[in-house]
């Protein structure tokens, strides 16, 4: 299931960030090739890990890319769908590239994040070389706050919500994150 036609905060599947010219490129097979491979291994049958063990140990593919292959080949035959995570639970994610220093945009970050949920960060962990701040939601959800250098006096940072009960909402659990994201202004990490 792709994103063609949905709008930039639409949740895509496992492929549309990375062309098949590169799994090509890495794995020495398309997409659609590894897709029939598993297919007659009888995969569609099998959990998560043994997809991805099969296809890293029997098959010779990079763990990362057995990784990225399994995902797709889960949504691609409808084990899986986009955002959804092994366990059931579904996640989204957003980053932003900001001008500043790496602590000083996760605290912004942080501090936009509290503002908007009412909820103090459970950990700020700003001596790690991620540092993240995690947020508590209710129903066992998550906010994961990242921050990470990119060059240059500029930092990458992000927001992931995760354990969602349900993907009945995650354009616009992503378009809220965004909306936060945005929030945080260059004055704001200087």
């Amino acid at each position: 299931m792709g994103t063609q036609g949905m709008g930039k905060d639409a949740v895509g599947g496992s492929a549309d960030g990375i062309g098949d010219d590169a799994v090509v490129s890495a794995t020495g097979k398309s997409r659609d090739e590894w897709f029939a491979l598993l297919d007659a291994a009888g995969a569609v049958e099998w959990k998560h890990q043994a997809i991805a063990t099969w296809l890293a140990r029997d098959q010779g593919v990079d763990p990362w890319w057995a990784q990225g292959i399994t995902v797709g080949y889960e949504q691609a035959r409808g084990i899986r769908l986009p955002g959804q995570r092994q366990d059931g639970t579904f996640e989204v994610s957003v980053t932003r590239t900001i001008a500043g220093d790496v602590e000083p945009a996760l605290r912004a970050l942080a501090a936009v994040v509290t503002a908007r949920t009412g909820v103090e960060p459970l950990a700020l962990n700003l001596a790690a070389k991620y540092p993240t701040a995690r947020f508590p939601l209710e129903g066992g959800e998550f906010l994961l706050a990242s921050a990470s250098a990119r060059g240059a006096g500029k930092t990458s940072i992000g927001l992931v919500r995760g354990r969602m009960a349900n993907g009945d909402d995650l354009a616009g659990a992503k378009a809220t994150l965004r909306s936060w994201l945005g929030a945080v202004t260059v004055e704001a990490v200087g």
